[in-house]
């Protein structure tokens, strides 16, 4: 491949399913480019990407990884990259998004062995949703079993004519050790160091691959009247030429790149980066957008013009604390630059510039517009805020995909001191991982997330780097309850103990309210039986009683409570006096009367391949769901909108995964309160 002439400098993502070789492909770059002195292993725990304790005894990314490499093009220019490992696992999408939103293009990484999966076809989408180009690596070619030409077929179904393969595998699994380039109709073989030679194609493989060639070749030309001209009258364009126009259609997503390789052979590892310089755009090729006023604002990435800084990502760093991750958008930054927040209004300096490689810290003496770079120690500019050098005026990034937390776990702390830090400390993570979501629901502090993992890593997370230990446990369900009927009652206070007593009757008539109906307080008293000015006691009273619980121990809702009558004294009397009164009174209409347990209800909506649609249809019946609408949302997909009692949907995304296959995707929120049936009652 040949690439620009010009140095360029690219973010790019490396996205997939969890599995399917991300960060063995980051190594293998990593090490081609002679920026690690030797490969790291994701069995040993060893990559340079995931480096954090919990991806290690995991074996997995769990979050957003970033590696700056230089390249040397085939032409000699060197080039630079920073390398976004995102996560393959569903619970930690926040990872993959924060990649997409600061990429200037993806690897769509799809092993050759396990094929196109519900991962795949999820970060692929998430990719286009984003507008990154997007170049597919068929990887992990020498494994068993490995078939790069069924994968090939299944990807064509998802991405249909877009899909251009550049590439042929000559031999598979412990065979791959050479490739064919398509547009060059070469042989690469591959020695033991990653490096290749070129040969001239096995006469086995010649008509498969010119067939290729001639149908990659044709799809090219036709995007450029003049290659298409030259091409009809018998003057196939050169390569590099070919390569060009193919990188204007990978820019506008008209065109998709497959190559193939192998993380652990190094075989292909280098044609990888080629394309990269030679079709994906450079952080110069596209403008990055930021929203001012409610307006999205076109940012062109000019290294002369005002200096703009994405913060995308703030990690705690055992050494030097809060980090940092940022992409200048605009203009230059140095190290000890001055900067304002544009969301904050915070003023910050940089007191240090960095360049990361995992865990590593590289040293910046300045970081131009396009690049992605690191800063220790800001103490007002949070994940997704935006610093520049303008003195006035607010702005803020484009905003991230909602991801609607749907798991959660109740945290209790262990000791005192933990109880002290909680708060703050899940703050601080929440700070890291905007996808998690923390709320109070009767005294409990709930933790959200996308699910079980997510939130056993936020746990673990919060006793490593906070010192915060806490047991978990299932979320509470925030029952209600209501009054059962109407009920007319007293509430009298009547204390005599030395000077001033305590004196009020109040005369209440208590009755329910339709569902969602609240609290109503109705003042029908005449003749100054209650003076005006303890009216308002009164109706504290009879919420208070309300909050603190009926009798099934849960807050009471949608009630009306009317005072009809009372009495006062003109020396006992007073304000605290008849709010007990009228507490003592509400109470006693909920024993009176009785009550009725309100439970929470989600609108769920699941969109789910439409073979799949029964078996969820199904499960959300056994779970009390009722159906409110199905349909077809295209991509053979339908989508299913549903409400459920909050009390079934504790493993609900646990559970979908598994009857789908991971193949569903799901939205939960809080929709209202209804009736407990006496079958399902707690």
């Amino acid at each position: 491949m040949n690439s620009a002439s010009t140095p360029t400098h690219r973010t790019v993502a490396l996205v997939g399913a969890a599995g399917s070789g991300k960060t063995s492909l980051l190594e293998a770059l990593l090490l081609r480019a002679g920026a690690i002195p030797r490969a790291g292993s994701v069995e040993q725990g060893t990559t340079t990407g995931d480096h954090e304790p919990e991806e290690i005894a995991r074996g997995m990314t769990l979050g957003l990884s970033l590696a700056h490499l230089g390249w040397a093009a085939p032409d000699g220019v060197e080039h630079t990259m920073t390398l976004a490992d995102a996560p393959g696992h569903p619970d930690f999408v926040g990872g993959l998004d924060t990649a997409l939103a600061v990429a200037d293009a993806a690897l769509l990484t799809v092993s050759a062995v396990d094929g196109v999966t519900a991962g795949t076809r999820f970060a692929a989408a998430a990719a286009q949703a984003a507008g990154v180009p997007l170049i597919v690596v068929i990887t992990q070619e020498d494994k068993a079993r490995a078939d790069f030409r069924r994968v090939l077929g299944e990807l064509r179904e998802v991405f249909g004519d877009r899909l251009v393969a550049l590439e042929l595998p000559l031999g598979e699994e412990h065979d791959f050790t050479a490739l064919a380039d398509v547009l060059s109709e070469q042989a690469l073989v591959y020695d033991d160091t990653g490096h290749h030679r070129d040969e001239a194609l096995p006469a086995a493989v010649e008509p498969e691959e010119h067939r290729l060639h001639v149908e990659v070749t044709e799809e090219i030309v036709s995007h450029d009247d003049e290659q298409l001209e030259a091409y009809l009258d018998g003057r196939e364009p050169a390569a590099s030429d070919l390569e060009r126009t193919l990188a204007r259609e990978v820019a506008a997503g008209r065109a998709i790149p497959v190559v193939v390789c192998s993380a652990l052979t190094g075989a292909g590892v280098d044609r990888v980066a080629d394309l990269v310089c030679a079709l994906a755009p450079s952080a110069l090729d596209h403008d990055s957008r930021i929203v001012m006023g409610g307006t999205a604002v076109a940012v062109a990435p000019n290294p002369d013009g005002d200096t703009v800084l994405h913060v995308f990502r703030t990690v705690a760093d055992p050494f030097v604390g809060q980090v940092s991750m940022f992409k200048v958008l605009s203009g230059v930054v140095h190290p000890s630059d001055r900067l304002v927040n544009a969301t904050t209004g915070a003023d910050e300096r940089l007191h240090g510039l960095f360049r990361l490689r995992g865990a590593e810290h590289l040293p910046a003496d300045a970081l131009r517009a396009g690049e992605v770079g690191a800063v220790a120690k800001l103490t007002g500019s949070p994940t997704g805020t935006l610093l520049w050098t303008r003195a006035s005026g607010s702005a803020e990034p484009a905003p991230l995909p909602h991801r609607e937390p749907v798991f959660a776990l109740s945290l209790t702390p262990a000791t005192q001191s933990d109880d002290e830090k909680l708060m703050t400390s899940l703050g601080r993570i929440v700070a890291e991982d905007p996808t998690l979501v923390i709320d109070r629901t009767g005294g409990h502090a709930i933790l959200r997330g996308l699910g079980d993992t997510h939130l056993d890593v936020a746990v673990e997370r919060l006793a490593r780097v906070f010192g915060v230990h806490v047991t978990t446990a299932a979320a509470p369900i925030a029952y209600r309850e209501t009054i059962a009927g109407r009920a007319e009652v007293e509430g009298r206070l009547k204390k005599q103990s030395g000077g001033h007593g305590q004196f009020a009757v109040v005369q209440l008539r208590v009755s329910p309210l339709p569902l969602g109906g609240g609290f109503e307080f109705v003042d029908s008293v005449v003749g100054g039986a209650v003076p005006r000015s303890y009216i308002p006691a009164v109706e504290k009273g009879a919420r208070d009683a309300l909050a603190a619980g009926g009798p099934q121990g849960h807050p009471v809702v949608d009630v009306r409570v009317e005072l009809v009558d009372g009495k006062s004294h003109s020396v006992d009397s007073s304000d605290m006096a008849f709010r007990t009164a009228a507490s003592i009174g509400a109470k006693a209409a909920l024993a009176e009367a009785g009550t009725v347990l309100l439970e929470p209800v989600s609108l769920v909506t699941v969109t789910v391949p439409s073979d799949l649609q029964g078996t969820v249809l199904t499960d959300l019946s056994g779970r009390r769901g009722r159906v409110s609408a199905t349909e077809v949302v295209g991509d053979g997909r339908a989508r299913i909108v549903a409400n459920v009692p909050e009390a079934e949907l504790g493993r609900y995304v646990l559970d979908l995964r598994s009857i789908t296959g991971g193949r569903a995707e799901l939205t939960m929120s809080a929709d209202h309160y209804a009736r407990v049936p006496s079958s399902a009652k707690a």
